[in-house]
């Protein structure tokens, strides 16, 4: 029994104590760089802290088998299991110090962790070789050896322990059998928390190199990979040839002129925005939605544009991430915000915006692991990110967090102190099942989501609330606000998921910032929440030409489509109609296009599909 106990402690330890010495490693490689980003020691230090909770969980992983083996030999013990585990851990030790070594071979070029479509590059070995100086690739050879004899010495010297049969004890086997895996898998996925750990637990840092180097290597490929194994070599969605696909996208996105309607009175004014969590356009009068849900938004309208025709490009929160910062639409499958080395590739309004000077903010009641939501922020510079653990005993904190009205409260007081212009984003929570908001229902009707419009009720309250508060600082007379719903949910009209119904939200834009005649007025134009990157930026005069998926709102001129993705199927909705299809299996939910448009409007639909997944793919 002890010899099992003791077995199990070491081999959990050394992987710890491995993981750690492969973050030492990749700092000294990259201490020139280190320096460079001019990174302090204390913060190199941080990153062995910030990355224990990643380094457990992939230590957990890596003991699965060893315990399998451990138990057995509680009851049934020979000499070749010991050395089934010896080889089995000099494997494991080999693999994670290749891994290691490449990473230290592609980050000063790549600046990401190693990615799975790395290994595509692997069918032609002559050209990675190519792409090294030979000291370079001599030199990660070396280390690599290096890191496998002195790991492998060491585990062998003070960490294996030799299981030799010495009677059995039945008892400590069940418990050994019932407890161990239970305690493996709770370490494997970071804890109890609904949300399973992800890299983010391990970013701290606005320097990059610093999360680069406490994101466990092994667990970000795993993840990785897991992220990439529905299409490993091939578009999922390829119903065209890639030229093909690439001319009608063309098409679609074709404008006749740039003939942008200035709506703003500054050129650089504050930027506030606000995301709304699960607000479906069922929520909002205007939108058609039931009178009284919202009546402070209603309000707000008054003072702002209000887009009427508004589609949500994905269902979840971190697909959200990337269509309003990144411009990227959501797409079936994954989310590239889960995705480090993908969304390193996408431009966003937030490095924009702080090339022209701006200073940046982000706040969240809850915890940002999910989906990759805090990597994704930090890569994209936040300078401040405040999110659940920021606030202290003396706000009102649901099973997700700090609730709404202490939030915006918080955003308010930090901004009275931002330097101008600031951009600062908030995403609300409250509105999140279980719905524990601290008001009491007001809404006596909606049947199963009864508590979700009462959920809404109270974040609008909250607006309210906010805006009054608002509008008494300094700043206000020159701020722009943009209110946008990260995507919508079920309502009380109960519409079919894939249905455009489904997903259409609401965005408004308000603000002393607007021009007058612009106050109150709705735009009724097809468009998606990844619009908002180019009309943002135009109307600053900020290029945007990166954000080729991003339509200029404010445009008469600009083409009208909407379009959403769910699982593994899209919805596509021009002007003349609209078709929801599974692009798994050409089954089409809805084909509510005229005879005479079908088959162009359809190309169109798979196409956009198409070519947004392969970029996707390529990044």
């Amino acid at each position: 029994m002890k010899q099992i106990l003791v077995s199990f402690v070491r081999q959990m330890l050394f992987w710890m104590l491995f993981f750690a010495f492969a973050k030492t490693v990749f700092m000294l490689y990259n201490i020139n760089l280190l320096r460079i980003e001019g990174v302090t020691f204390g913060e190199a230090l941080a990153a062995y802290r910030h990355g224990l909770q990643l380094d457990f969980a992939t230590a957990s992983y890596f003991m699965f088998f060893p315990t399998v083996l451990l138990l057995i030999q509680s009851l049934w013990s020979r000499n070749w299991m010991n050395k089934v585990n010896r080889v089995y851990t000099f494997t494991a030790i080999t693999l994670f110090s290749l891994l290691t070594a490449v990473e230290l071979g592609i980050y000063p070029e790549w600046k990401t962790k190693l990615p799975f479509k790395a290994f595509a590059y692997l069918s032609n070995p002559t050209e990675v070789y190519d792409t090294v100086s030979n000291a370079l690739f001599f030199s990660l050879i070396g280390l690599f050896l290096v890191m496998v004899m002195l790991t492998s010495w060491v585990y062998n010297k003070w960490f294996y322990t030799v299981i030799r049969q010495s009677g059995r004890n039945y008892l400590f086997s069940a418990v050994f059998l019932l407890s161990t895996p239970i305690l493996l898998f709770i370490g494997a996925r970071g804890g109890v928390q609904p949300i399973p750990i992800n890299q983010s637990a391990s970013y701290y840092s606005n320097k990059n190199i610093l999360n680069i180097a406490a994101v466990n290597s092994g667990f970000n490929l795993m993840i990785n990979i897991i992220e990439n194994y529905r299409n490993f070599g091939e578009n999922p969605y390829a119903f065209y040839s890639d030229e093909e696909a690439a001319q009608t996208r063309k098409q679609i996105f074709s404008t006749e002129r740039d003939s942008t309607t200035k709506i703003l009175t500054s050129s650089r004014p504050n930027i506030v925005l606000l995301i709304l969590e699960s607000w479906s356009a069922d929520l909002i009068e205007s939108l058609g939605g039931e009178p009284g849900i919202t009546p402070e938004f209603r309000e707000l309208e008054k003072e702002g544009i209000l887009f009427t025709k508004l589609w949500a490009t994905g269902p979840r929160s971190e697909q959200a991430m990337g269509s309003i910062f990144g411009g990227f639409p959501a797409h079936p499958i994954s989310s590239i915000t889960v995705q480090p080395d993908k969304f390193a590739k996408l431009p966003t309004i937030t490095h924009k915006l702080i090339e022209a000077g701006y200073h940046t903010s982000f706040y969240f009641g809850g915890q940002l692991i999910y989906g990759n939501i805090k990597g994704f922020i930090l890569y994209n510079g936040f300078k401040r990110v405040v999110e659940g653990a920021d606030f202290g005993k003396d706000v009102i904190k649901g099973k997700l967090g700090a609730h709404d009205e202490f939030v915006l409260s918080r955003q308010l007081a930090d901004l009275s102190k931002e330097k101008e212009p600031f951009f600062s984003a908030l995403f609300t929570l409250s509105s999140h099942s279980p719905y524990d908001q601290p008001m009491e229902q007001v809404l006596n009707w909606g049947d199963n989501e009864k508590p979700y419009i009462n959920s809404a009720y109270y974040t609008d309250h909250c607006l309210g609330r906010y805006f009054e508060e608002a509008r008494k600082q300094p700043w206000y007379k020159n701020t722009l606000f943009v209110i946008v719903a990260d995507h919508s949910h079920n309502s009380y009209r109960n519409w079919a998921f894939t249905t455009p119904n489904y997903h259409k939200i609401p965005m408004l834009l308000l603000g002393d910032v607007i021009k007058d005649e612009f106050r109150g007025t709705k735009i009724s134009r097809l468009s998606n929440q990844s619009d908002l990157a180019s009309t943002l930026l135009n109307q600053l005069d900020i290029d945007a030409d990166e954000f080729h998926w991003s339509r200029n709102l404010l445009n008469p001129y600009t083409p009208e489509f909407a379009y959403y993705s769910f699982e593994e199927g899209l919805g596509w909705i021009r002007p003349a109609g609209h078709f929801v299809m599974d692009a798994r299996i050409g089954h089409f939910h809805e084909n509510a296009i005229p005879e005479a448009y079908a088959d162009s409007v359809i190309r169109e639909g798979k196409s956009y599909l198409q070519s947004l997944f392969g970029e996707y793919m390529s990044y």
